[in-house]
């Protein structure tokens, strides 16, 4: 047996070998010391190998599932080694085989899969001046393929956002560690032998109805990773029946830090929520939640796919409430048609899975009774797709018991009346006790015995049980199979025909059942396309019935797209802060116009005044809009863009060497190469990573460069207000700021933006919100007092701000004395005495 183990696991090295005992799951040596600290199970020995004893550990089979996914969790893959073998025909240990291959991206079963979330596997292959992608979704069949520049890499990843990597090995240090990472030889990515590899999978003479002529890093990559998909499921994948490429131009395209800092489906500390999509998910199916997901990540460029989306989330909201809460009813009564779809392809479906699809298809005409002879294109067209599939929902319906066991091998799966011989096995098993009460009265009968008794037990079998006192009145057919105390035990030739059929009946009736069962399976192959058209029909309905629900709830108003190029929002919102507000506060909206005219906003105003938010929720509308659904905004009118690019907040990433402003200044140098006239910028706080006068500097260098050179959409939020007086060379270039109001020692946000720069940042006061110490506070009021009298005095660097009135001043335009300026921002009524005294040596100071 050791040897049988052995043998396996060098074909497996690195994984862990799930090795079938019985009613066991064994693991051996090093795999079992491993599985032991892993999942906190007992380490114990048996036997010995080369004179050691041999280590193991096992997980019961009825459980595996559960140690299953703790191990996937933790990155590791698993080999499920079964036997296959007759124990009661073997010779020396029953022959054993891989039944399957269970790693991070090849999830299929439901206990091992989030049911909101999507496993991909990803395959990459490399060239100097390509990366080609390919993934694959097992549980629903879906195929898809790209190809990126290499500096493109990394977004891509964090797009699709797989579960494990495929790589050749030449190329496996290239990528981090923090996703499950699978080396593969480099001959699996030979460009040829994936052709050959795809074409025989498809069945066709070439890959050029796919579109991917010319593709051959991304042919490449597809033909390693169905090598390897198909080899973790020792079978062919039948559902995996079309390759999708998708072209960079198809999405709105998001880096890395745009998706981290918009928080799409986690917050900037990795939660879950609350975040854009667990906002939106209210989806009632878990195929709505996992395209929910997908779209948030994937907004379309062009808008013809979220106008139609638009269009009929106003057909549902025009139909009334009643119709639209009768079809998310609908869909909450089905299950993941998706995913059941891809077990039945794999063979790997329970027999609830099922009657699940069962009652699911069942449903289909109740679904699609709201979406009949709708004007929306979008909803005619998944009204047709989720026509009721009659050939499987017949099958299922006569195959199938309408509440089956949960596992085949327990029997009860199969409907009465689908297979005559297993009826005949079942009645024969059913109908034992009325069978032996019927004998024992006819016995009881023809001997005269009165107390006669026909019994079983599980060591002797069928017997006849006939007292001492009464032992000559048994009949000459009678033969005696056990001799008791005070009785003896008889057989006759009807009763022991009897047994030999009953004792083998349930035996027969469970092999029978499982060969039905996948007879059954193997009939709804031919039905798999079909299936998954429903999935996704089912899905998408979903989602539009989630975005018709959130814009009834939260009044979010239809955007239009237009072709002028800009940006123009009215009473915008942020989505997730304004559902996060106490009871009773209301979100205080905001109108953004960005356009031909007025390409860059410059954002001025005190730290927790609003800057951010305001930023962010431009964005988000825009990416809701190119999602398809409504927004959170009063009117949204968007023209072309290509691109959402962010650089907020403070982040260092010290494991790749990279501190806070070079993490800063990298993710600025993106956007300065790659952001284009159709983009849309969001830059907060640019700067201020480094001294102040390098931050200006920097931050003056990269306004004037988004302006002449890239001319992008930019909303630029900056605390140096030298920064304003842009305005004066750039007429494109608009300051607004968000107020507000000091009372008495404290401050109130006004949180509305308006025209012109702000004249402040109310630093020292936001530090008293929070909590920093009174006498810290005084002595930061005193040191500010003693800057500013330096900074007018004697400055030790060129003073930017003289520098900027001087260059006005030669452009022929008056220069404002900032003695003047200061005093404008000052209201005497609003001063304390020590503030107006403050006031007064700072004017002072300035006149010195």
């Amino acid at each position: 047996m050791m040897q049988q183990y052995l043998s396996i696991k060098a074909q497996h090295p690195g994984l862990l070998v799930f090795y079938r005992m019985g009613d066991f799951y064994e693991l051996f040596f090093d795999d079992a010391e491993k599985a032991a600290r892993l999942l906190d199970i007992t380490l114990t020995t048996r036997g010995q190998s080369a004179g050691q004893p041999i280590r193991m550990a096992g997980v019961p089979y009825h459980a595996v599932e559960q140690y299953l996914g703790k191990l996937v969790r933790l990155g590791e893959s698993v080999v499920i080694c079964e036997q296959i073998g007759d124990p009661a025909t073997s010779k020396g240990p029953v022959e054993r085989a891989v039944a399957r291959i269970v790693t991070p991206g090849t999830l299929t079963d439901a206990a091992l899969l989030d049911e909101k979330r999507d496993t991909l596997l990803l395959a990459v292959s490399m060239t100097r001046q390509l990366a080609g992608l390919a993934w694959i979704n097992l549980a629903s069949g879906e195929f898809r393929v790209c190809e990126v520049a290499p500096p493109k890499l990394a977004a891509t990843l964090e797009r699709i956002r797989p579960a494990e990597i495929v790589v050749a090995e030449t190329l496996a240090a290239d990528f981090a560690a923090d996703v499950a990472l699978t080396r593969r030889p480099d001959w699996h990515f030979d460009v040829e032998a994936a052709n050959r590899e795809l074409r025989t999978h498809f069945g066709t003479t070439s890959l050029a109805g796919f579109g991917t002529d010319g593709l051959r890093p991304a042919i490449a990559a597809a033909g390693a990773l169905l090598r390897y998909a198909q080899a973790t499921q020792a079978r062919a994948l039948p559902h995996v029946q079309a390759l999708i490429v998708e072209r960079d131009a198809t999405y709105l395209g998001l880096d890395t830090a745009t998706r981290r800092n918009l928080e799409l489906t986690e917050t900037l500390r990795g939660q879950p929520a609350p975040t854009l999509c667990s906002l939106l998910d209210n989806c009632s199916s878990a195929m709505g939640s996992r395209l929910l997901r997908h779209a948030l990540h994937h907004p379309l460029r062009d808008p013809a796919i979220p106008s139609a989306r638009h269009a009929a989330i106003a057909m549902l909201l025009d139909a009334g409430e009643s119709p639209l809460r009768a079809l998310r009813q609908s869909l909450r009564c089905l299950a993941d048609i998706e995913r059941i779809a891809g077990r039945i392809a794999l063979c790997s479906a329970r027999p609830r899975d099922l009657s699940s699809l069962r009652d699911s298809l069942q449903l289909l005409e109740e679904l699609r009774a709201p979406l009949t002879d709708s004007a929306a294109p979008l909803l005619a067209e998944l009204h047709a797709q989720l026509a009721t599939p009659h050939a499987a929902l017949d099958l299922l319906q006569r195959a199938i018991l309408p509440e089956p066991a949960s596992l085949v091998r327990d029997g009860g799966v199969m409907a009465s009346g689908f297979d005559a011989e297993l009826d005949e096995l079942r009645a024969l098993n059913d109908n034992c006790g009325a069978f032996l009460l019927e004998l024992e009265a006819r016995e009881r009968e023809r001997t005269g015995i009165a107390n006669l008794k026909v019994e079983y037990n599980r060591v002797h079998g069928f017997f006849i049980e006939v007292s001492n006192a009464q032992a000559t009145k048994v009949p000459d057919d009678y033969r005696r199979r056990q001799t008791l105390k005070n009785a003896e035990r008889y057989l006759t030739p009807e009763l022991k025909a009897f047994e030999d059929k009953a004792l083998s009946a349930k035996e027969r009736s469970l092999a029978r059942e499982k060969l039905l069962y996948d007879r059954v399976l193997a009939e709804l192959q031919p039905e798999l396309p079909r299936l998954q058209q429903i999935a996704h029909a089912v899905a998408y309905v979903d989602l539009l019935a989630g975005f018709a629900d959130t814009a009834q709830r939260r009044n979010y108003c239809r955007p239009l797209f237009s072709s002028e190029p800009g940006l123009s929002i009215e009473g915008g919102r942020h989505p997730v802060v304004e559902d996060q507000l106490p009871g009773g506060a209301s979100f205080i909206a905001n109108d953004t116009r960005l356009g031909d005219g007025r390409r860059l906003l410059l954002i001025t105003g005190p730290n927790m005044g609003g800057k951010s938010t305001y930023m962010r929720q431009t964005a988000l509308i825009a990416l809701l809009a190119h999602v398809g659904s409504y927004v959170p905004a009063n009117k949204a009118v968007l023209g072309p863009l290509d691109q959402i690019f962010t650089r907020i907040g403070a982040a260092d990433d010290l494991a790749a060497g990279r501190s806070t402003f070079m993490v800063e200044m990298t993710e600025s140098a993106a956007i300065l190469h790659h952001a284009s006239e159709r983009s849309l910028v969001l830059m907060d706080e640019v700067g201020r990573g480094t001294s102040t006068f390098d931050g200006m500097a920097l931050a003056f260098a990269i306004c004037r460069h988004l302006l002449e050179k890239n001319r992008c959409l930019t909303l630029f939020a900056t605390h140096y207000f030298e920064l304003t007086l842009l305005a004066n060379e750039y007429g494109e270039l608009a300051n607004v700021h968000l107020g507000a109001v000091e009372h008495g020692a404290g401050i109130v946000f006004l949180h509305a933006v308006e025209e012109g720069p702000a004249n402040q940042s109310y630093g020292i006061q936001v530090a008293a919100l929070a909590g920093i110490p009174a006498s810290v506070l005084r002595a930061a009021r005193r040191q500010l007092r003693e800057f500013e009298q330096r900074a007018s005095i004697n400055p030790l660097q060129p003073d930017l701000f003289a520098s900027a009135l001087a260059s006005a001043a030669e452009a022929g335009e008056p220069a404002i004395d900032p003695a003047l300026e200061h005093l404008r921002s000052v209201d005497p009524d609003q001063l304390t005495p020590r503030q107006a005294l403050d006031v007064l040596y700072a004017l002072k100071a300035r006149l010195q």
